[in-house]
C-alpha cells in the first residue's frame, strides 16, 4: 500500500524531467537559431561595413539593389544627411513645382521626382510643352522595354538641344529608369536653364555622394562632391556672354558712364511724367518703370488695367516685366534674352541688357 505514493511521485518526477528536457530542447534550438541569426547579421554588417568603409566619414545606407551590379558598372547615391539640408530641399521643391506649372493643362501633378519620372511620361510631357514640339513615342508603356524606349527617344531629344551648347550629359536612360536623383536632377536643372524657366533656382547647391564600382569582383567606394548649381549669373548668362560682361568684369569705369547714359536716356522720357530714374538697379524692378517707358518710346497710352499700378507681390512685378517684354517686342525689338524674373531679382547685368536695347532702337526719339 505504501508503495502507490512512491511510484505516483516517480511517475510525476518523470513527467517534469520530460517537460524539462522538451524546454531546454526547445530554449537550446532557440539559442542555436539566435546565434545562426547573429552571425548572418554579423557577416551582413561586416559586407556592409567593408563597402562602405573606404574614405567614408559617415554611415551610408546601401541598399542591397545597389550592390547587385555587373563588372564594372557603377552606381551613386546622395549621403542621406545631403538630402536633409535645406538648399537641397528647395532645389527639388522649386523643380517640382515648375514642372507642375509647366503641365498643369495636362492635369498632370508630380509629387516625388523619382516616383514620377523614371518612366518617361512625365519628361515626354514636359519636353514637348517646353520646346512646342510632338515626340513620336508611345503615349502609355507599363513594360520596362517600352519605358526605356519612350526614355530613349525623349532623352535623344534633350541631348540633340543641349549637346550643341557645351552641354556635359550627366544622364542615361539606365540611370533615370533606376531613380537615380543626381541624374534626374541634372537633367531638370539643364532643362529649366536652357528653357529659361521662369523660376530661380538656388545657388551653390551640392550633395555628397557615394559612388559604388564593381572591379574585378570586388566593390569599391569612394565620395564625390556633385554640384547641381552655381550663381545665378553663371547659370542664366552661360552662354550669352557680351560687352556687359566685359564691361563687368574688367572695365568697372566704363560701365559707370554706360550706367549714367542710360539714366540719362530713360530720364529724358519719364521726366514727361514727373518720374525721375536715379538707382537702375532697383527703380526698374517692379516693371511700372518699363511699361510706362514703352508707352513714352512708342507714344501711346497704356491702360491701367494691364498692369499693376503699385505692385506688391513678387508675381505682380514679375507680371509688369513680362508685360514690358510683350510691348518690346511689339515695338519691333526681340525677345529680351532676361527673365522677368531676373530683373524683379535686382539683376543688374539683366536690367542693363533691357534698357541698352532700347536705347539703341529709341536713342533718337524726343
Amino acid at each position: 500500500m505504501a508503495t502507490t505514493p512512491i511510484r505516483s511521485q516517480n511517475v510525476q518526477q518523470a513527467g517534469r524531467m520530460k517537460k524539462d528536457e522538451s524546454f531546454l530542447g526547445k530554449l537550446g534550438g532557440t539559442l542555436v537559431r539566435k546565434k545562426k541569426a547573429r552571425e548572418v547579421s554579423d557577416l551582413q554588417e561586416e559586407g556592409k561595413n567593408a563597402i562602405n568603409a573606404p574614405l567614408s566619414p559617415t554611415p551610408t545606407d546601401i541598399h542591397p539593389e545597389d550592390t547587385m551590379l555587373e563588372e564594372n558598372e557603377e552606381r551613386t547615391m546622395i549621403e542621406p544627411h545631403s538630402k536633409e539640408e535645406a538648399k537641397f530641399k528647395e532645389l527639388v521643391k522649386v523643380l517640382i513645382d515648375w514642372i507642375n506649372d509647366v503641365l498643369v493643362e495636362e492635369r498632370i501633378i508630380v509629387k516625388t521626382l523619382e516616383e514620377d519620372l523614371y518612366d518617361g511620361q512625365v519628361l515626354q510631357k514636359l519636353l514637348e510643352k517646353l520646346g512646342n514640339r510632338k515626340l513620336n513615342v508611345a503615349e502609355v508603356t507599363q513594360s520596362e522595354i517600352g519605358q526605356k524606349q519612350k526614355l530613349q527617344t525623349v532623352l535623344e531629344s534633350v541631348n540633340d538641344l543641349l549637346r550643341p551648347q557645351g552641354w556635359a550629359i550627366k544622364w542615361s536612360v539606365d540611370s533615370i529608369h533606376t531613380k537615380n536623383m543626381v541624374a534626374i536632377l541634372h537633367l531638370l536643372v539643364a532643362l529649366a536653364m536652357h528653357f529659361r524657366a521662369p523660376i530661380r533656382l538656388p545657388e551653390h547647391v551640392s550633395v555628397q555622394v557615394v559612388v559604388v564600382r564593381k572591379r574585378e569582383g570586388i566593390l569599391q567606394t569612394s565620395h564625390v562632391t556633385e554640384e547641381f548649381t552655381s550663381t545665378t549669373e553663371m547659370m542664366m548668362g552661360r552662354f550669352e556672354r557680351d560687352a556687359f560682361d566685359t564691361l563687368f568684369d574688367h572695365a568697372p569705369d566704363k560701365l559707370n558712364v554706360v550706367k549714367k547714359s542710360l539714366i540719362t536716356f530713360v530720364n529724358k522720357h519719364l521726366n514727361k511724367l514727373n518720374l525721375e530714374v536715379t538707382e537702375l538697379e532697383t527703380q526698374f524692378a517692379d516693371g511700372v518703370y518699363l511699361v510706362l517707358l514703352m508707352g513714352l518710346l512708342e507714344d501711346y497710352f497704356v491702360p491701367l488695367y494691364n498692369f499693376y499700378l503699385t505692385p506688391e507681390s513678387f508675381e505682380q512685378k514679375a507680371h509688369n516685366v513680362a508685360f514690358s517684354f510683350e510691348l518690346m517686342q511689339d515695338g519691333g525689338l526681340k525677345k529680351p534674352k532676361a527673365r522677368p524674373e531676373d530683373i524683379v531679382n535686382l539683376d543688374l547685368k539683366s536690367t542693363l541688357r533691357v534698357l541698352y536695347n532700347l536705347f539703341t532702337k529709341y536713342k533718337n526719339v524726343e
